[in-house]
């Protein structure tokens, strides 16, 4: 069995030029609930000024369906952002840095190092509250400024989490610049790195159509936990050219015809799917929305 964390209310709409009214975004997560999603990233604690579309989190942390089993999570950049969090009932704190100096700078107007630096008080102040901790690690595929990033600064970055208290790191594919055997080189690495100390994820991009052969590739590595959008809804407002994250509705497709359960009713993913067409007035990446028949 794999686990899915749907991002579509965070990372799949922050990108959407047409604003995504409060009420829209409940009723995409009572269908993601619906359909079976046990983790949501629902929120993120960010200036709205900047992402406009991530307004009213506390309101929206307010009117999400409190279901037995399922857990929200929020996605935090900075001290600020902390503090937003732990006023809410949010579960989960997805801290964020870039590994790649010149992304972040763009992103978060500062270095790596600077990031971090705020980020492990960040992390500390947040295990207090007794939510759980993952550390997201932006870029660790490739920067579209730098080009590469060296896996050992991946590393450096994801040590310095763990120690402060993070249980788990999600390696994030930013603009989609992976492929199936960097992916499966990175984790084999990570795991002898860190051994069974943490919990490893993938957040995978579909900016060059590699998103289900990527995470075919992390699974067939070890990797058991997988970030997706519904609908491949997605982007970076921070990276040229960044497209969808890979689609939830693909992903489980995919799984469930290799024979892993993924605890996700697809029929209603694809209807969800539709459905989020019309709300947002355009055609959207997802695959196997457009079939008739699976």
């Amino acid at each position: 069995m794999i686990n899915i964390c749907e991002v579509g209310p965070r990372d799949g709409l922050q990108n959407e030029k047409k604003l995504i009214s409060l009420e829209t975004k409940v009723e995409m997560i009572n269908r993601l609930v619906e359909a079976g999603a046990k983790k949501i990233e629902a929120v993120s604690f960010v200036n709205p000024k900047v992402v406009p579309q991530m307004a009213n989190a506390e309101e929206l942390m307010k009117l999400v369906p409190k279901t037995e089993g399922v857990s929200y999570a929020g996605l935090v950049l900075n001290y600020s952002g902390l503090q937003r969090a732990l006023g809410t009932e949010v579960d989960a704190l997805h801290i964020v840095t870039s590994t790649s100096d010149e992304f972040n700078l763009k992103n978060a107007k500062k270095t790596v190092n600077q990031s971090v630096s705020e980020l492990i008080t960040v992390i500390e102040e947040g295990k207090q509250s007794n939510r759980s901790i993952n550390g997201i690690l932006g870029t660790a595929f490739g920067c579209p400024f730098a080009g590469e990033v060296p896996l050992e600064r991946v590393l450096h970055v994801a040590e310095q989490f763990v120690q402060a208290g993070a249980t788990e790191i999600t390696l994030a594919d930013t603009t989609g610049m992976a492929n199936p055997k960097q992916i499966k080189q990175t984790v084999e690495r990570f795991k002898k790195y860190f051994s069974d100390d943490i919990t490893l994820g993938l957040h995978l991009h579909n900016t060059r159509g590699l998103g289900v052969a990527n995470a075919f590739a992390g699974y067939e590595a070890g990797i058991r936990n997988f970030d997706s959008s519904i609908a491949g809804l997605g982007g970076c407002p921070f990276a040229p050219e960044a497209v969808g994250n890979v689609c939830t509705e693909d992903l489980v497709n995919m799984f469930e015809k290799i024979g892993v359960d993924t605890s996700l009713n697809i029929t209603i993913l694809i209807e969800t799917s539709r459905w989020l067409e019309e709300q947002i007035g355009r055609k959207l990446d997802g695959m196997v929305m457009k079939l008739k028949n699976l």
